[in-house]
């Protein structure tokens, strides 16, 4: 079998020729970035225990695994983080948090951060990387997830401190408390299409807002004079969040969006003391 007809056997599976082209490039033990590649050489072979594992992991794309589970790993921030079925899956919208708390954080010597339901580590060790004098911290209530965010920590050398809890449970003060929580309303018939991925990490109540609010009602007892909380929610759920903001006297309250232009993220600053 030729890469071609490799690629033309899981268009035949239904998979999207993106996704299809990662597999194979995993596959064959090539770099992500070498579709061009795939390209040049689409008449060359590979061999039949190639083939079946493509072929295999073409199958488990099809029932709607993540692409990231299948090769193990996913891009994010410019890092590259191992990932399985005990974390979601880093989005690039997620991406727009780290941009946003960045720029809160510039000025600031020696940040003191926190990350709430840290997952596969992605914004706390996203942020430790930019601000490698930041003092990061990041707690999840899942072990196991804790386990994947570590091993991701130790391969890329950066020391943010993990610590399993449930929110802001055992937390000190800090300049920047910043989440991706839960936030899909428990009955969202989306919920369907991710459930190769941990539902706890997904599902939030009936309205999706349940750890969001749980988050904002704590977060005022944790943040420094002018700190920030800074959180991700649903495409609808921007202006529900900021009147939880509002309501918890925040002031500068706003919303930021992702590239698509889809307000997915909302913070505010704690009122200074005084």
């Amino acid at each position: 079998m030729t890469l071609r007809a490799a690629l033309a056997a899981a268009a035949a599976l239904g998979v999207q020729r993106l996704d299809a082209q990662l597999l194979l490039l995993h596959v064959l033990g090539r770099d992500a970035g070498q579709r061009a590649w795939l390209l040049a050489h689409d008449e060359e072979g590979i061999g039949p225990a190639e083939q079946a594992l493509f072929l295999a992991l073409c199958r488990r794309r099809a029932a709607g695994e993540p692409v990231a589970y299948l090769v193990g790993e996913k891009e994010f921030f410019g890092l590259s983080l191992q990932v399985d079925a005990r974390v979601l899956v880093p989005r690039p919208e997620t991406e727009t948090l780290v941009e946003w708390s960045l720029q809160v954080l510039r000025g600031r010597e020696a940040p003191r951060v926190i990350d709430l339901g840290t997952g596969s580590g992605a914004i706390a060790l996203a942020i430790q990387a930019q601000r490698p004098d930041a003092q990061v911290e990041a707690v999840d209530r899942s072990g196991d997830a804790l386990q994947v965010a570590q091993a991701n920590a130790a391969r890329l050398g950066l020391g943010v401190r993990f610590r399993q809890a449930s929110w802001l449970e055992g937390a000190g003060t800090y300049d920047l408390i910043v989440s991706n929580p839960p936030y899909v309303a428990a009955a969202d018939p989306h919920l369907q299409a991710l459930q190769h991925e941990p539902l706890q990490a997904l599902a939030a109540g009936r309205e999706g807002l349940d750890d969001l609010r749980a988050i904002v009602a704590a977060a005022p007892r944790h943040l420094a004079s002018g700190g920030w909380l800074l959180l991700e929610h649903g495409w609808d759920q921007a202006d529900a969040v900021r009147a939880l903001l509002e309501a918890g006297g925040f002031a500068a309250v706003d919303s930021r969006s992702d590239l698509a232009g889809i307000a997915r993220c909302s913070g505010g600053r704690r009122l200074e003391l005084g």
